[in-house]
């Protein structure tokens, strides 16, 4: 039987160090993980659903978005994804009597870990204004509620809708038909905190907001450089494929300013080897980079390059650069101008030990480079990632096996969700497409990003905001801001399977509607229907949930979403549209790209005279057209939609029956082709930037726990660090806690400086030694979110900077 869930919060009292690794995963990951299925589901339950998860007959992991192989095992999961599927499939229930129990003030006081904790939502609830606790309410009026509040909107770009990684295509196309219908594209979603910076750098320099690699080119790989990222945590099935990767022969250069154990040493527990034999060693070297240098790691390896192909020929691909590049001269250039010193000084790495990575570099014959986070969320992140495709493009290191880029994504449908169109600047293709499909005229004006959203709410310009998945509150920057923003609006919506801080942090009135999640069977109009993601790397295939929801009368996201489009739009029963999108209207559609550098669309005026006239301030000249019970009862149908409106999908339903995976185009990957102003791959010439520190300061970045994915919770512990018991720890360089006067244990306030001048103040953290380079420091997420200021972010991609914040240290009184 399943554990009951906590009565308290995390004990930081509690706290200790001990045991750092330097090995992952193996079998006490297997152990780790059985026994958190364990208490959240119970044994028949647990065995019932892990032996479903990614596989072709199951449903997709609610974790990241690593992607699957085709041939796969009995077991296809990690340690972590298994403590997603237990936390989603779990049997503990927060139903209209919890509620009763807890008031909205007490429920404020919990931490994330135990709101987490208490289970699945199974009803819809709402809080009243001035309300002390929620109550439940039917379906059926709290989503007239929803929509009552969106008709009653003087102009429809007073409304926010927010979108975490989680939700399937299917919804998601739906939900921004719904936005774009109710008249406006304010859209942020999670990528705008994420991958950002890497959809604007990709985009400009390469013509698609992806990566260009498949599973297959990492197996093939000769050098793979892993850089900002934690695959041990964060994306742990990634793991195996690095091993097969090594099997082959592969090189990996671990980048990152703490060591991780994963990429140290690895042990399969699939296998012989990571169970008996020590396991398999990945990364043959480590660059302990300093926090913001990675820019100037990936110039000095261009530098050593060319400087190493002017003396002594043979290293760069002159054929590539000449035939599908434009751009090389004023890169080598800026490159040739930077002195060694200030790579090193930005860096911290000495120059002896950038050549040699840049050695690794010149001798492979083809390299993939893979990052997350610790790339994306500086001031200069898409500066950085210009010249990490400047590297790959001087050896024609795009369209070939076992070549590219590759960002890793975090939620398993993050990519998927915005090719469904989740953007706040559609490209005018899919808008045009979407008009066509749905006989209305959608919005053209940009809507708020995540950050521009939080500004709108602060500011009294946003009067509705609704979430579909995620935790707003816990994800983004400068937390006390957000809060205030949120209690600004009139009304607040979640579409959520679990309660977390985005429910007790609300509007003047916030609606909570429970939903189903990957695991539960979905069952409408007669029979089971199923749902598609993508992946990482730009595959998509279907879902389907096996477990009985926790309540009889859930409905889907798609089924939300679809009602409410209903009641805003009215319904075209029984009208179905033909596709009307020709071959030579279709293109190649990438919506992780900045609109002013996306493709300029010459197809022809599409005839509008039916239509209504725009009203001023900006509803659309007509709804679009839909029948939406129908859609809600036939997921095939949206899937139709998707088809007609988006390139690529074209026999969508076919192509992913059977468990068959749907490979979208990717010019780039698939035959060097570039959607770009000139139609070739662009190196850009990007001035060194790096962080400056002042003294007695220190650079902080936020970081996960292993015991943690995104903003859930799923322990106390990050057993790789060696950190048991507690959060809030602050890891520091041994030098650097003796110069600023501490010692390891003292308990610490944590206090960014920004230009604005506000204090900002994270409280109760106790130092912890550890292995980082000299003026930086890292401490868990959302815990210290509030560091961030909302005005400090990446230049052109908007993406908060998490991993640049100057700190001070101040002692707590005894």
């Amino acid at each position: 039987m399943a554990l009951k869930p906590p009565k308290a919060d995390i004990d930081e009292a509690r706290v200790h160090v001990s045991g750092r690794k330097k090995v992952a995963v193996g079998v006490p990951a297997v152990l780790h993980a059985l026994k958190i299925s364990q208490e959240q589901m119970g044994v028949k339950r647990s065995i019932q659903t892990l032996l479903a998860v990614n596989q072709k007959d199951g449903f997709d992991c609610p974790g990241c978005a690593w992607p699957e192989e085709e041939k796969r095992h009995i077991a296809e999961f990690c340690e972590n994804g298994a403590k997603a599927v237990a936390e989603e499939a779990t049997i503990r229930r927060v139903t209209p009597e919890f509620f009763a129990e807890h008031s909205i003030d007490e429920l404020r006081g919990h931490d994330d870990w135990w709101l987490g904790q208490q289970g699945r939502l199974t009803h819809p609830m709402i809080l009243d204004e001035g309300a002390t606790h929620y109550r439940p309410i039917s379906w059926d009026d709290a989503l007239r509620e929803v929509a009552d509040a969106l008709r009653a909107l003087d102009d429809p770009n007073e409304a926010i809708f927010y979108t975490s990684g989680r939700t399937s295509n299917e919804a998601a196309f739906l939900y921004q038909l719904l936005v774009r219908g109710l008249g406006t594209n304010n859209l942020p979603d999670c990528s705008n905190m994420c991958h950002e910076s890497s959809g604007s750098a990709l985009t400009e320099t390469l013509g698609i907001g992806k990566g260009t690699v498949s599973i297959e080119d990492i197996h093939q790989a000769d050098l793979l450089i892993i850089a900002g990222q934690n695959p041990g945590t964060n994306h742990p099935r990634m793991l195996s494929a690095l091993e097969k990767a090594k099997d082959n022969g592969a090189s990996i250069v671990a980048v990152n300013p703490l060591p991780e154990a994963a990429l140290i040493r690895y042990k399969n527990p699939q296998t012989p080897r990571g169970v008996l034999l020590g396991g398999k060693k990945l990364a043959d070297e480590f660059v302990q980079i300093r926090l913001g240098g990675d820019q100037a790691l990936f110039q000095a390896i261009g530098k050593h390059l060319l400087e190493v192909d002017e003396r002594e020929g043979g290293v760069l691909d002159h054929v590539f650069i000449q035939e599908h590049t434009t751009g090389f001269a004023p890169y080598a250039a800026e490159v040739a101008a930077v002195p060694w010193r200030e790579l090193v000084a930005a860096t911290g790495v000495p120059e002896k030990a950038l050549r040699r990575v840049a050695e690794r570099v010149r001798t492979s014959k083809s390299t993939i480079v893979c990052w997350a986070m610790g790339l994306t969320q500086h001031k200069h992140a898409v500066a950085t990632l210009r010249d990490v495709v400047n590297v790959l493009l001087l050896q024609g290191n795009i369209g070939r096996p076992g070549a590219g880029v590759c960002p890793v994504r975090g939620h398993s449908n993050v990519q998927g969700d915005r090719t469904m169109g989740i953007y706040e600047k559609p490209s005018e293709h899919f808008l045009a497409a979407l008009d066509r499909e749905f006989a209305f005229t959608a919005p053209r004006e940009h809507g708020h990003d995540t950050v521009e959203a939080i500004r709108a709410m602060r500011d009294g310009s946003a009067r509705v905001f609704m979430a579909m998945g995620g935790n707003f509150v816990s994800a983004t920057p400068d937390t006390n801001v957000v809060e205030a923003a949120l209690r600004n609006v009139d009304l607040t919506v979640q579409v959520s399977t679990k309660l977390n801080r985005s429910h007790v942090v609300t509007g003047k009135r916030a609606i909570i509607l429970p939903t189903l999640g990957r695991t539960d069977r979905d069952v409408r109009g007669g029979g089971e229907q199923r749902v598609t993601v993508e992946d990482s790397m730009s595959a998509v295939h279907s879902s389907r949930g096996r477990l009985v929801p926790p309540s009889a009368d859930m409905l889907s996201e798609v089924a939300i979403v679809a009602r409410i489009c209903a009641q805003l739009f009215g319904s075209d029963a029984g009208s179905h549209f033909e596709p009307q999108i020709d071959d030579e209207s279709a293109v190649d559609v990438d919506f992780d790209q900045p609109e002013h550098v996306g493709i300029q669309s010459d197809a022809p005026a599409v005839e509008r005279t039916h239509l209504e006239r725009r009203e001023p301030h900006g509803r659309p000249q007509s709804v679009p057209r839909a029948d939406w019970a129908a859609l809600e009862a036939d997921y095939a149908l949206i899937r139709r939609h998707i088809a007609a409106v988006i390139p690529g999908f074209d026999d969508f339903e076919q192509r992913i029956e059977k468990g068959r995976t749907l490979f979208l185009p990717n010019g780039p990957r698939d035959d060097r082709s570039f959607a770009t102003a000139t139609g070739k791959a662009v190196f850009t010439a990007n001035p060194l930037e790096y962080p400056f520190i002042p003294h007695g300061r220190l650079l902080l970045q936020t970081i996960r726990s292993h015991d943690q994915y995104n903003t859930t919770i799923y322990g106390k512990d990050d057993r790789y660090r060696g950190i048991h018991g507690g959060r809030r720890v602050l890891m520091v360089n041994p030098k650097d806690i003796q110069k600023l006067g501490f010692v390891e244990g003292d308990i610490v306030d944590l206090v960014s400086e920004w230009r604005d001048g506000l204090e900002r103040r994270a409280e109760e953290f106790r130092i912890v030694s550890y292995s980082t380079p000299r003026g930086n420091a890292a401490a868990y997420y959302p815990e210290t979110n509030v560091l961030v200021p909302l005005d400090s972010t990446a230049d052109i991609s908007g993406t908060p900077t998490s991993k640049s914040v100057i700190v001070r240290l101040e002692r707590r009184a005894a």
